[in-house]
């Protein structure tokens, strides 16, 4: 199953700097190879922020800050989301174990406080370019997202802001 929060920059208008529509598309391939699944679609723009401070966030984004800082410049925690909704409609649904599609332990923290038993998780690795970079490393590196570690760190050496260490490390075997 897929806990996914609406994106309309990205699940509708197909936005390169974040990887959400992405991550909708490859659980829906992904469920469909599976023979079938449940997604959710919960709506919480902006992780919880809605579409306005979304924005606000870009902006913030523009100037430099990564979307962590941007969130709680705006006064905000990093992540705003609650998955306890999501687990009343899973328990509707009669599904209390699931094996969750996702890279992020938040949500299988949140449903697993709210009751709901999480037997596995698989990951969704979208693809890293050069308008989500920053966004995903920040989600690894600051918002503990379990992301394809090698592919980030490719990513990452393919630029000049790149931290050396990360340079370094792209050329350890």
């Amino acid at each position: 199953m897929r806990l996914h929060s609406s994106c309309l920059t990205g699940d509708v208008f197909g936005s390169s700097r974040c990887d959400c529509g992405d991550q909708l598309r490859l659980a829906l391939t992904r469920l469909n190879e599976e023979g079938g699944g449940v997604i959710l679609y919960l709506e919480q723009e902006g992780r919880g922020l809605g579409l306005a401070n979304k924005m606000r966030a870009y902006a913030l984004q523009d100037e430099g800050l990564d979307t962590v800082d941007a969130n709680t410049t705006l006064g905000f925690d990093d992540d705003e989301r609650d998955y306890g909704i999501a687990a009343q409609m899973l328990q509707m649904l009669n599904c209390t174990r699931v094996l969750l599609l996702t890279n992020n332990p938040a949500k299988l923290n949140g449903l697993t406080d709210a009751g709901i038993e999480v037997v596995g998780r698989k990951p969704l690795h979208a693809p890293i370019n050069v308008h989500n970079r920053r966004y995903m490393t920040a989600k690894a590196m600051r918002a503990g997202h379990k992301l394809d570690l090698d592919h980030l760190v490719i990513a990452l050496t393919e630029t000049a802001d790149a931290p050396a260490v990360v340079r370094a490390a792209a050329k350890v075997p």
